[in-house]
């Protein structure tokens, strides 16, 4: 099948009750338009890898799927389950506190705390054995191996610096009770810094795609969770979890923080999200006097546009967000100078303080905290810098862009100046029927390539091998 436009994510009423399953949960349905048949086709895929490599489900709406199809995809979804169950986990963490710290081993090959009678199962893999203290437990992000696959499961944590921002204005702000979405070294400074400061008690629940978590945490503070397309792993007991926290007892405000790998959909997450508010909302009805949850979405600020189509009463705010295990999105020689994370969120961006030690300053007139080089525009009323740079206003365009950007009269618009002039589809070919994952050239180009540099390798070994016959001439 040929695609000649993008893949456009469809979102029925009841996609969890229709859609079949893969080992990530219920599939989700996409449709696509196919250039031989000029027509649209719908097919199922993995909710949270967009690279087949990573999960290779696919089924066509509509398909009859045989039943040995069927038997061999249940034991496929099985074979990939955890180990244990999370009730197992925690009784084996249990188990694994009260040994002495010199036996207590945790396999860096299989990401597995062993025990003692384990050991030997083990015993060509790597192991950590030095010192696995309570201490060291309580922060498992430090223990476990990062998963680095931007378009699924990408575990790129907080730095210490913007973590502790976050923890700081939830707390000024009154929230008692954080759920984490995707937000692992968030939950864990949580639990850390309530237990070391009883008069800043929080509570904390980690919803998160890694079941390694589950060693580490017991059911009521993590559920196994597939945050595009809300699914709990463990069913009915862990959505009970999930209920309970929702509910907000004694006065304790709780608010959403989620931090979505940033090559995910963003109308999947926006979809979840969106439950996830409706959900607390049934739960407090009127009571609560605002339409939505409180929420904090973390993602790059050139996703604005697509989450403002999901929520249009969020604000993007000025906050630079970083990571320690980013390669660029942190400080540092090896990182970029400014991150182009950004919070997302409906709370009231007047309340949210941005650390002045590190720039921010207040603009009185958006009421707003925003970044020091984002100088206010009296033709746009805003501040209207997106990356932290200062923007230039345009009078072609009525609006501020970017420095580097100039007006190009044939396009109307503001563009990079070595932009090709019209063009809104492919940048490859130049072609405004497909993009340029589409483009038929490009397959082209990747074999002439391939042929050229077979051949060049070619040329080189013929020359080599011309070399040494030469040399040989010359030692006889």
């Amino acid at each position: 099948m040929e695609h000649a436009g993008d893949v456009e994510v469809i979102i029925p009423d009841d996609e969890e009750r229709n859609a079949p399953h893969c080992p990530h949960g219920p599939a989700v349905l996409f449709q696509v338009m196919c250039r031989g048949e000029k027509s649209e086709k719908r097919f199922y895929a993995c909710s949270a890898c967009r690279d087949r490599k990573d999960c290779s489900f696919f089924q066509w709406e509509g398909e009859k799927v045989s039943e040995e199809r069927l038997h061999a995809r249940e034991e496929q979804n099985r074979l990939k389950r955890p180990s244990f169950t999370h009730s197992e986990y925690c009784r084996r963490f249990r188990e694994f506190v009260s040994l002495p710290l010199d036996q207590r081993r945790f396999c860096v090959d299989c990401q597995l705390l062993l025990h003692p009678a384990e050991w030997s199962a083990h015993a060509s893999h790597q192991a950590l054995s030095d010192d696995i203290t309570v201490a060291r437990l309580r922060r498992p992000s430090l223990l476990l191996r990062a998963l680095e696959n931007k378009k699924s499961n990408a575990q790129y944590l907080f730095a210490d610096r913007s973590c502790h921002f976050l923890l700081d204005v939830l707390s000024g702000l009154g929230y008692r009770k954080v759920l984490c979405v995707g937000t692992p070294r968030l939950h864990e400074l949580i639990k850390i810094r309530s237990t070391e400061d009883k008069t800043r008690t929080m509570k904390s629940l980690l919803l998160d795609i890694d079941f390694r978590y589950s060693q580490f945490y017991p059911q009521h503070e993590f559920c196994h969770y597939n945050m595009f397309n809300h699914h709990f792993f463990d069913g009915k007991e862990a959505v009970e979890v999930f209920l309970d926290f929702l509910t907000e007892r004694d006065g304790n405000k709780i608010v959403m923080v989620a931090d979505p790998p940033f090559g995910g959909l963003v109308k999947l997450l926006g979809h979840t999200f969106s439950k996830i508010s409706h959900t607390w909302r049934s739960l407090h009805g009127d009571e609560s006097g605002v339409s939505e949850m409180p929420m904090i979405w973390i993602f790059p600020y050139f996703f604005e546009p697509r989450i403002l189509d999901c929520f249009p009463a969020f604000t993007m705010l000025d906050y630079q967000v970083d990571y320690d295990n980013h390669p660029l999105y942190k400080h540092g020689t090896t990182g970029r100078k400014q991150s182009p994370v950004r919070l997302f969120t409906n709370l009231s961006p007047r309340d949210i303080v941005l650390p002045k030690e590190e720039g921010y300053r207040f603009c009185s007139i958006c009421e707003r905290y925003v970044s020091a080089e984002n100088r206010h525009c009296p033709d746009c009323n805003a501040c209207t810098s997106k990356n932290g740079r200062p923007w230039r206003h345009c009078a072609e365009c009525g609006k501020c862009v970017k420095p580097s950007w100039r007006h190009c009269s044939s396009c109307g618009r503001c563009v990079l100046p070595d932009h090709r002039c019209g063009q809104t589809g492919c940048y490859n070919c130049g072609d405004s029927g497909h993009k340029h994952k589409a483009c038929p050239l490009k397959h082209k180009k990747n074999i002439q390539s391939a042929k050229g540099a077979s051949k060049h390798n070619s040329s080189k070994h013929t020359a080599k091998k011309r070399k040494n016959k030469k040399r040989k001439k010359k030692v006889t």
